[in-house]
């Protein structure tokens, strides 16, 4: 079993930044790959950032430039690293990763003022 747990959300202005933890139970090496997902109201979950066990990443369009996931391993956490924020960031942010099985942290809400 493996639990992941978010932190670091919150409430900031347009074009603040924040920064996201999520720390895993346990190694993290062999789970992969490791991500975050969002889900606004109203809409359905979509993928914001993935990252391999050696670095690989991966990120949606309406991110690129803005965000950057991180992993390290020897913590056993994975970070994003969110900058230049819009009020469409807002969302709850869901720490997932892929082991034997799929699993996800509990969320964390992000919020961005206009």
């Amino acid at each position: 079993q493996v639990q992941l747990v978010e932190s670091g959300g919150g409430l900031v202005q347009a074009g603040g930044s924040l920064r996201l933890s999520c720390a895993a139970s346990g190694t993290i090496f062999s789970i992969n790959p490791m991500g975050w997902y969002r889900q606004a109201p109203g809409k359905q979950r979509e993928l914001v950032a993935s990252i391999t066990t050696f670095g690989r990443t991966n990120y949606a369009d309406s991110v690129k430039g803005r965000f950057t996931i991180s992993r390290d391993n020897a913590k056993n956490t994975v970070y994003l690293q969110m900058n230049s924020l819009k009020p469409e960031d807002t969302a709850v942010y869901y720490c997932y990763g892929k082991l034997t099985a799929d699993y996800w942290g509990q969320g964390t809400q992000v919020t961005v003022s206009s």
